[in-house]
């Protein structure tokens, strides 16, 4: 990542949310989702609950996005983890992060090992641009 925009992003990686800019898979045009973010040393992670929602298929068809968090402003390509490890290192970064929702989260993880639920989470790891 570039030193300044990793300098950046730890200022204000303590902001709840990201406001997500992407690009439709069939249109092309903008649309823009607020989520949820973590910055874990070096890395970027964004995450999802539903890997079936119309912005995870559309960053996974075009990568190129756009974060806005905390009046900054980082361009980037996200790729998605197909790797458990991987997956789990980003989801473990965020259950850190969002420490008030371990609740929720351990429930989901709990009822998805019973075969109750789906697991359907999902994460990116965001590379910014120079």
């Amino acid at each position: 990542m570039e030193p300044n925009a990793l300098k950046r992003l730890k200022r204000i990686a303590g902001k709840l949310t990201t406001t997500l800019t992407h690009y439709g898979r069939k249109t092309g045009k903008p649309h823009e989702v607020t989520i949820w973010f973590v910055l874990d040393d070096d890395k970027l992670y964004i995450g999802t609950a539903n890997v079936n929602r119309q912005w995870v298929r559309n960053v996974q068809k075009t990568p190129k996005i756009r974060l806005s968090i905390g009046g900054e402003t980082f361009e980037g390509d996200a790729r998605f983890l197909t790797e458990r490890a991987e997956h789990e290192g980003a989801m473990a970064a965020i259950r850190q992060k969002y420490w008030m929702f371990r609740p929720l989260i351990a429930l989901g993880r709990v009822l998805t090992s019973m075969g109750l639920m789906r697991d359907n989470t999902g994460s990116f790891e965001v590379t910014l641009a120079a």
